[in-house]
């Protein structure tokens, strides 16, 4: 199937869980095992939604900080869950080139979204792209501290870490 249409599926996919302020995860199972009328999900589709899932807060904090105009939580579902399919291809999976992740985003921005969200996608995902450099290292360090301090066990199994203290405290700033 081509990753057009498993594009397509994805957001479909992600639009549901953030409607129904459903975890993507669990919706994801559901629709794997009971995909009902519909064919089943493609491998790449399915790819992408675990990738976003994955990486959420990074790709929401990252779209945040490049975006001029709407923070995440206040762009529109169908814009910001394209946004993060984009970012997450980017960011998160070298087999597609950025230019292709921008596109095809495009491309579903100019069927699905308003008139003004083409552009305010295109220029949001370019931005991302000018500084990929800067944040894949920084995202990739930051996940190294994380496996670190939990290989080395300072704490007692299943207790947050500092940084993941320090991450949930400024998402709650952030989020207020």
């Amino acid at each position: 199937m081509a990753r057009s249409t498993a594009r397509k599926r994805a957001l479909n996919t992600l639009y549901e869980a953030d409607e129904k302020g459903q975890d993507i995860l669990s919706l994801l199972a559901e629709r794997i095992a009971l995909p009902g009328a519909q064919t089943p999900l493609p491998d790449y589709a399915i790819e992408i939604v675990r990738g976003v899932a994955d990486h959420r807060r990074q790709i929401d904090r990252v779209l945040d900080e490049h975006s001029t105009r709407w923070k995440v939580k206040r762009m529109g579902v169908v814009d910001r869950n394209i946004l993060r399919i984009a970012a997450w291809e980017i960011l998160f999976n070298d087999d597609v080139p950025d230019k292709v992740a921008i596109d095809e985003a495009l491309g579903l921005a100019k069927t699905l979204c308003a008139d003004d969200a083409p552009s305010f996608i295109h220029g949001l995902l370019s931005a991302v792209c000018a500084d990929k450099s800067q944040i894949a290292p920084q995202e990739d360090a930051a996940e190294r501290t994380v496996a670190d301090t939990s290989a080395q066990g300072d704490g007692p199994a299943g207790a947050p870490s500092d940084a993941d203290t320090a991450e949930q405290s400024g998402e709650s700033a952030a989020n207020d």
